[in-house]
């Protein structure tokens, strides 16, 4: 068993981050995630939004770990359960790997909060608990594994950045739109009076 965790700091408050990460697949950074469903998604009686998704990878594994693991297999799914809670700030997203779960199992687990010392950022804390079963050379794939995670955080969070962008630049455009439609109905009501 291997763990691995990290913790990043966005410079962002966290309504934006988590709206960022509901909105985070498909991006370019990660394009092993190729498909994303949604199986439900439901408010609790504390205001918590609850979300299961399914998540299709591409893991695009090394020949040498294909070998080892023995399987040629490399489409994999992953449940993925989150809440989010408005009241206290906070996103708790956990995943595990559905697939190849005879040979290896991935728990990863993420919370998003504000930062304690300034509510314009977000912080991000991120475990993932590495486990491969019944092959030798167990405790070179897990980290190998483990520094796979460690790319795919990061390109993670680089992912969060650029939804945020689109986000931002979505906001703009609909400012923009919603401005010119009010100064047009204004021309054309002083144009009848």
């Amino acid at each position: 068993m291997k763990i691995w965790s990290s913790e990043h700091v966005f410079g962002h408050p966290w309504d934006t981050v988590i709206k960022a990460a509901m909105r985070k697949y498909p991006n370019p950074m990660n394009p092993s995630v190729v498909g994303v469903d949604v199986l439900d998604r439901s408010l609790d009686s504390q205001g918590r939004l609850h979300s299961h998704r399914l998540l299709s990878t591409e893991w695009g594994l090394p020949s040498i770990v294909k070998a080892i693991l023995g399987t040629s297999r490399t489409v994999t799914y992953i449940k993925e359960h989150s809440v989010v809670d408005p009241m206290e700030k906070k996103m708790v997203l956990c995943s595990t790997n559905i697939t190849l779960t005879n040979l290896v199992s991935v728990d990863e687990r993420l919370v998003y909060t504000p930062h304690p010392e300034n509510p314009e950022k977000t912080v991000l804390t991120q475990e993932a608990i590495i486990t491969v079963k019944g092959v030798s050379l167990s405790s070179y794939l897990e980290t190998l594994m483990a520094s796979s995670i460690s790319s795919n955080a990061r390109k993670g969070r680089e992912a969060l950045e650029w939804v945020i962008g689109k986000l931002n630049t979505e906001f703009e455009e609909l400012t923009s739109s919603t401005r010119g439609s009010v100064k047009a109905a204004m021309a054309a009501a002083s144009m009848e009076n």
